[in-house]
């Protein structure tokens, strides 16, 4: 139950990442057309390379999206054919960390 809890947390956490970084994609390009006309050569130069920052981000956005959900259905499918195993790993990394806690 405790690992459910852990991947829900940090899915939620992953999520609000992802959409902030959209959120922050999206304005940049608004902010690209709302000042499309009245510009100056610098500003032009600066306008075509915050275009081509933001497909990169664009690309590696979908990238890191899809790693994650790959990430996460390789995961769920190793607990699920080996759940003794997991709970054992997930005890045991737990145990070590506590010990290393208590040490200080």
């Amino acid at each position: 139950m405790e690992n459910t809890e852990f991947s829900e947390a940090s899915e939620s956490s992953r999520d609000k990442i992802m959409s902030d970084f959209k959120t922050l994609m999206h304005d940049a390009e608004d902010l690209m057309k709302a000042t499309a006309g009245d510009l100056g050569e610098k500003a032009k130069e600066a306008r075509d390379r915050l275009k081509v920052a933001l497909n990169r981000a664009k690309d590696s956005c979908q990238g890191v999206e899809d790693k994650a959900a790959a990430g996460a259905k390789a995961t769920d499918k190793v607990i699920r054919e080996h759940p003794y195993q997991s709970l054992g790993v997930a005890f045991g990394v737990g145990l070590l960390i506590g010990v290393l806690v208590n040490r200080r």
